[in-house]
């Protein structure tokens, strides 16, 4: 239990401090402790109905959090992510980590070209927010992550949403990806709840930990540990599938 506690924490700090989805932090870290693809992405469900809950609480206290703007998206995620627990059923443990390298190789890319922002806001057809959001929750949560590190640059590029309010918005989607991968992947078997609670609840010491850091830490320097940290996930990824 105390492992957990130290691993959660750990988590949440990390994704309190960089902004990011705590499954492309979490899953890696269970993969190099021993745990199989299938658990880990099952533990990484549970923790992130935690972080996405009380990080979309605390950005909507803040008022940086439009729900009107993502709540087609975050229903469409809803769906998807309800055929995640079945797609990861179907799937090699060896597809889903290389699924996860292309999630955590756009992530890194994402730090070096970033999506230009425009000052006025598009605004889109419902039903093809919700089928982004059904997409994207069924491809992320199949591989245990919320989504929103995709969703953030299609918003900022393509809808001109301000970055900040994109970040807000991806992290709630992950609020309705999360729970009902949750769901799915219980219904397939495949959530250890007792380790997922645990880390959860260690990891919401650590969001606020790391949201606190942030602050007083100079952007550049962050941007330069994101890119290391990533730039660490990847290279254990292409080692563990290609040896």
């Amino acid at each position: 239990m105390f492992e957990l506690i130290v691993l959660g924490s750990s988590v949440g700090i990390v994704s309190g401090f960089f902004g990011i989805g705590g499954g492309t932090i979490l899953v890696p870290l269970l993969l190099l402790l021993g745990f199989g693809t299938k658990e880990a992405i099952g533990i990484s469900t549970v923790q992130m109905v935690f972080s996405s809950v009380y990080g979309s609480y605390l950005n909507n206290k803040k008022g940086t959090l439009d729900i009107s703007m993502v709540l087609i998206i975050g229903i469409g995620g809803f769906v998807g992510a309800g055929f995640s627990g079945l797609v990861a059923n179907v799937l090699s443990e060896n597809i889903l980590e290389i699924i996860f390298l292309v999630f955590a190789f756009f992530a890194l890319l994402r730090l070096f070209f970033q999506p230009k922002v425009h000052s006025k806001k598009i605004n889109s057809n419902p039903i093809v927010l919700f089928l982004l959001g059904f997409l994207l929750g069924m491809l992320s949560m199949t591989i245990g992550v919320g989504g929103s590190i995709i969703l953030v640059p299609i918003l900022v590029g393509f809808w001109n949403v301000k970055l900040k309010d994109a970040t807000s918005a991806g992290l709630f989607f992950v609020v309705f990806s999360s729970i009902s991968g949750m769901i799915s992947h219980t219904l397939s078997g495949q959530v250890d709840f007792e380790k997922g609670v645990i880390i959860g609840f260690a990891s919401l010491l650590g969001v606020y930990i790391g949201v606190q850091l942030k602050d007083k830490v100079d952007p550049v320097l962050q941007k330069k540990l994101l890119v290391v940290f990533y730039t660490m996930i990847v290279t254990y990824l292409i080692y563990r599938i290609f040896t």
